[in-house]
């Protein structure tokens, strides 16, 4: 009889180690990925009961979220961003743990290292203090962002109590257009299943387009998993997963590593594999998308109009009123022509090489408008050395972009990097949420790094594709 499990089925009986009282299953944990954030709290719950890290050696450390991108000498100018990294530090040395610092040229976003060392494998279960753990999914993983009471659990047990979400593939069959990117597919599904589609459910992602994508564009995807409201999302691993995979630090070799690639593979869901439900998109329907509201799932393509408030459903017309008024938009208006003040190319959604490799050859020969601040910030400090020897960072800052340090910027604004007053951002990241980007009252729009790259040149929203031959 053949195995009609799914990807997600299979890795999750593996990590089994049993059934609670509850109901929930005791979930084994592969990968525990920490940072700077939500870790402090977790190390005191461990101090606190006399408790150890249970697998050090399945703990991996970096600082992202609070870690200026501008000037990074200690102490940091803030006090509260210091005192964190302080502690990641004192904590990581008294329990074990190996923490990708500063000074050690691999730190970065956690979810842009865990990839790029290798740690992030086929067949894992992985964690972590972070809402866009979903990231590693890209490798045909399960990664679930965690609590700070999850993280002391994971670091003391190396288990994490949880309910078995039922899984829905999400199918995008066709080709995409010239200057259609995954940030564009991602906010396509979003908004065509709303931002609770994925209550309940992992997605798996599947078709000719996820199949044709290159292991960042499918991080880019499966990152913003979240925001449709999966507990996550992830993609069958392929020869892409495995080339990307060879020779990365943390990653079996010689002939170790053919036998873990063959059994990567073997975990790919079969033909007839069974799935909760299953929706199935056109890829020809895909074009450049920006975000008008409150959160991820209102956009629309760059061609359209905000939709009248009546064309949405009776529960969802007091959010869309209350996006329209605090973004200062109005239905029937196009996205095209909104000026923007800042730019923001950069984040664990997109913030790798192969993002900035588009983005600078948009910008080349370009500069930015007046008035506008543009930033690039890189994913990590090897994403940076290597744009940088390819000189990216020339080419951005000859075009009036800021090139920082690696870190999470201004996605989240737990930083210098911050929004002031009702500023409007063309932003790469993965939430416009109020207050997302430092200033209650900034807003953001989420788009492809090609698009903020455009908005950034022009002063306002266009259609990237009319600005550069490339695209058309």
């Amino acid at each position: 009889m053949s195995d009609k499990r799914n990807l997600f089925e299979k890795v999750w009986d593996l990590h089994t180690v049993g059934t609670l009282p509850s109901g929930q299953t005791q979930l084994f944990i592969g990968l525990h990925l920490i940072h700077e954030v939500t870790s402090p709290q977790a190390f005191e719950m461990l101090r606190d009961r006399g408790l150890k890290v249970l697998a050090p050696e399945r703990t991996m450390a970096t600082v992202d979220h609070i870690v200026p991108t501008d000037v990074q000498l200690r102490p940091f100018k803030d006090e509260l961003a210091e005192e964190m990294m302080s502690a990641i530090e004192k904590n990581c040395k008294e329990f074990g743990v190996t923490l990708l610092d500063i000074g050690g040229g691999k730190q970065g976003i956690v979810h842009a290292v865990g990839p790029e060392q290798g740690l992030t494998q086929p067949g894992l279960t992985i964690a972590c203090g972070d809402s866009h753990t979903s990231t590693h999914g890209a490798f045909g993983t399960i990664a679930f962002g965690i609590g700070t009471s999850q993280v002391a659990y994971v670091l003391s047990t190396q288990t994490l109590a949880m309910n078995k979400p039922k899984v829905k593939r999400i199918v995008v069959n066709g080709e995409l257009a010239p200057g259609v990117y995954a940030k564009d597919v991602i906010l396509y599904i979003i908004r065509q299943l709303g931002v609770n589609g994925g209550v309940g459910y992992a997605y798996e992602y599947a078709g000719d387009v996820f199949d044709a994508m290159s292991m960042e564009e499918r991080m880019t995807v499966c990152n913003m998993s979240i925001e449709g409201g999966a507990r996550c999302g992830y993609c069958n691993p392929d020869m892409k997963t495995v080339e990307y995979l060879r020779g990365r630090p943390f990653t079996p070799k010689g002939a170790e590593f053919e036998k873990a690639a063959e059994w990567w593979l073997s975990l790919a869901s079969p033909l007839d594999a069974h799935f909760d439900d299953e929706v199935v998109f056109d890829a020809g329907d895909i074009e450049p998308t920006v975000t008008w509201g409150i959160n991820p799932g209102q956009s629309v393509g760059i061609c359209e109009a905000i939709p009248a408030v009546e064309d949405f459903p009776a529960e969802e017309q007091a959010g869309v009123k209350e996006a329209l008024l605090f973004m200062d938009l109005q239905a029937g208006q196009s996205m095209r022509g909104v000026k923007i003040d800042v730019a923001f190319i950069g984040s664990c959604t997109n913030g790798r090489i192969s993002d900035l490799r588009e983005a600078a050859e948009f910008v080349r020969g370009k500069h930015v408008a007046k008035g506008v601040k543009a930033l690039v910030v890189p994913g990590s400090q090897l994403i940076a050395k290597q744009a940088e020897s390819e000189g990216l960072d020339r080419i951005f800052s000859e075009a009036g972009f800021e090139w920082r340090s690696a870190g999470c910027s201004m996605c989240l604004a737990m930083n210098p990097d911050k929004l002031k007053g009702r500023e409007i951002c063309a932003s790469s990241s993965n939430r416009n949420f109020k207050g997302r980007q430092g200033s209650p009252t900034g807003r953001t729009l989420l788009m492809s790094p090609v698009m903020v790259a455009a908005a950034a040149i022009e002063g306002h929203v266009t259609d990237a594709r009319e600005m550069h031959a490339a695209l058309v």
